[in-house]
């Protein structure tokens, strides 16, 4: 007799649900910091402008979205007057975007919280369970581009990240 079948495991919604409950807390301890809402490209924007200025389109790039979307990033960002956008001296069609100094310090704001959220979770938790929500996590980037970037952006537990920090992470 063949078995019942039974639901899968609804690992995109328990995963986009935890995603909404990070990008919560990090909105409601930068807001008490004195920084308006945070959104969810802001973190890898501001990583990347942190190490100087770069052309709109190869932030789109890195991003992974379109220049027309990283330009709507820039223009949030701008608007907060986090970011600051002026052609190239170079070559007047490249639009390059810069922090501000309030963007700086939103940025060192940015990655200080990210970073105790990450070892408030590190203590809730054994560091197995991290080393296999890692496991899961990567194995569910099933695109080669983003996998590379997962890599190169956030070091696995073989280098003892979660054992001797309890974070993987910078901005």
């Amino acid at each position: 007799m063949e078995e019942p079948s039974t639901a899968p495991y609804a690992f995109g919604d328990l995963l986009g649900l935890a995603r909404l409950a990070w990008v919560r807390q990090m909105s409601a301890r930068l807001a008490a910091l004195g920084h308006g809402p945070f959104h969810r490209g802001d973190s890898a924007l501001l990583r990347l402008l942190a190490q100087g200025p770069v052309p709109v389109g190869r932030a789109g790039a890195v991003l992974g979205v379109t220049r027309q979307g990283a330009r709507k990033i820039v223009d949030r960002l701008e608007r907060r007057g986090y970011a600051r956008t002026e052609r190239d001296r170079a070559d007047g069609r490249v639009l390059n975007v810069s922090l501000t100094p309030a963007g700086a310090d939103y940025a060192r704001a940015v990655a200080e919280v990210a970073e105790a959220l990450d070892r408030e979770l590190a203590r809730r938790v054994d560091p197995s369970q991290l080393v296999a929500a890692d496991a899961v996590l990567r194995a569910s980037i099933t695109d080669a581009g983003l996998a590379d970037r997962a890599a190169a952006l956030v070091p696995g537990p073989d280098r003892g990240v979660f054992e001797k920090h309890g974070t993987g992470r910078g901005v």
